[in-house]
């Protein structure tokens, strides 16, 4: 079925099918949906809420400390409940994301159409890869959530499902999906706006998925995890070319949201964080160029997290990531590479050594956002870059540079933190280390209305705190 993508606002982004809309069909009055349609719709809803800085969201790049804020500190402080930050995200993963996903599965085994069964079985398989993304964020953000039954809207209160079960149900999914996959057949075609349909490249994205997911299992069950990322690793992204980047336009409504919030909004809420600029600057970082904006002198300066800052006195976000067109980026082959780095360290079979792993991480990460390879080696060549002799332990030296690389990216950058305990985080004036946050408290909507199923889950998790450890962080 070919596909040709439209904008329609009220719904940010849809497709039209020339096989399944006739001339005598009015489309501003669609008595059904088209499963595409849905799919596009859920890959703009994730990318946003996965990019966006806003603080009613998103406060991921303030968590994992890439930015500080200005005049308004209650986030940079952990003050999740005064927005109710937690229920915003939820609700768009679950709603927005997950739901049209789902309802582009029903819609997909209904139709008719088809003529190639198997590019039936390809846009079940992407759009399975997809939800078991989306589950990742929710298990990684909150902990125990609703999952088997989440999305069978018969029930009003769905149980949650342990951490613990989700993540290797997850690891499983993918497995089901890269086997249902076939390159030789068709999908979504520019129906999808991440790959344009390329079943090729879904394969290499869901394998790298099953890379995250895995690493995610180290410290708690090193055996599954090894088994995940021994299956994964040769599937997985070779280069910057692999990378899931969605593409914003450069005119609304389909812009960057950074560009949203920060240009569009005429905001100057943020600056860059000294947590973040100090680590660059000791290691001289060809990124900060492409990262920050220089104050006097050409120098990079960061604003003390957690207290209010002066915009004009400190670093603040480039031209380069609040362009009205520069892409969103759900997972990239600098992250591949740490995590084969990390799984040499842990004694997996994945080839090659730390070392060789940890330099492409840096390489691919550095010429993603613009720096030449030269440039890259030569940053490498730094004592306290270079893997032998950077400082601390293996986690140390990988933790750092992977949290570099997740910039712009708050939520990977707030989760290798956790996994790995590096770099160490400032803590704002007056709070402790235990403030800063290693999980989201559940919404309140769950509490008032799935109290019971939301009582067992606090329980389970350890108590509904931002202090709760989720069952991967043991350290």
């Amino acid at each position: 079925m070919k596909k040709l993508l439209i904008f329609i606002s009220m719904i940010a982004l849809a497709a039209c099918s020339k096989d399944l809309i006739s001339l005598n069909d009015d489309p501003k009055n669609p008595t059904d949906v088209p499963s595409f349609t849905l799919f596009s719709n859920a890959q703009k809803n994730l990318a946003n809420i996965m990019t966006t800085p806003s603080v009613n969201s998103n406060i991921f790049r303030l968590i994992s400390q890439q930015w500080a804020q200005t005049t308004y500190t209650d986030e940079s402080r952990y003050d999740l409940g005064t927005r109710n930050i937690p229920q915003t995200f939820w609700n768009t993963i679950y709603r927005d994301v997950l739901g049209d996903l789902q309802e582009a599965k029903r819609l997909i085994l209904l139709d008719n159409s088809y003529s190639d069964q198997q590019e039936r079985r390809n846009e079940l398989a992407i759009t399975d890869v997809m939800q078991v993304y989306s589950f990742y964020v929710l298990v990684a953000t909150f902990g125990d959530v609703p999952y088997s039954k989440a999305l069978d809207y018969t029930i009003g209160s769905p149980e949650y499902d342990p951490q613990s079960a989700i993540v290797p149900a997850l690891i499983a999914r993918l497995d089901t999906s890269l086997a249902a996959m076939d390159e030789d057949a068709d999908s979504y075609e520019d129906a999808d706006l991440i790959y344009g349909g390329d079943v090729v490249s879904w394969k290499r994205f869901a394998n790298s998925l099953k890379l995250k997911l895995g690493i995610l299992l180290a410290d708690a069950d090193a055996q599954a995890a090894k088994s995940a990322i021994e299956s994964a690793a040769a599937g997985a992204f070779t280069d910057n070319s692999h990378n899931a980047t969605f593409k914003f336009l450069s005119v609304p409504p389909n812009t960057n949201p950074v560009w949203v919030e920060l240009i569009q909004s005429n905001r100057n809420d943020f600056v860059a964080a000294n947590t973040f600029i100090d680590v660059m600057n000791t290691r001289n970082d060809p990124r900060r160029a492409y990262y920050f904006t220089p104050v006097d002198g050409g120098t990079y300066v960061g604003g003390i997290y957690g207290s209010g800052n002066s915009y004009d006195s400190y670093s603040h976000a480039s031209g380069k990531i609040t362009d009205p067109a520069f892409e969103g980026l759900l997972l990239d082959y600098a992250e591949v590479e740490f995590i084969l780095a990390e799984a040499i360290e842990r004694g997996f079979n994945v080839g090659g050594t730390a070392a060789s792993h940890y330099n492409k991480g840096v390489v691919a990460s550095v010429t993603y956002w613009g720096g030449t390879d030269a440039t890259a080696q030569a940053y490498l060549l730094q004592p306290n870059v270079a893997y032998a002799t950077a400082p601390g332990n293996w986690k140390a030296k990988i933790g750092v540079q992977q949290w570099l690389a997740y910039y712009n990216r708050g939520f990977d950058g707030w989760v290798a933190w956790r996994r790995l305990d590096a770099p160490v985080f400032n803590v704002p004036s007056g709070l402790t280390a235990a403030d800063i946050p290693v999980r989201y408290t559940y919404p309140v909507t769950e509490q008032n209305i799935n109290t019971l199923n939301y009582d067992k889950a606090a329980a389970s998790v350890g108590g509904d705190e931002v202090g709760s450890k989720l069952f991967w962080d043991k350290f």
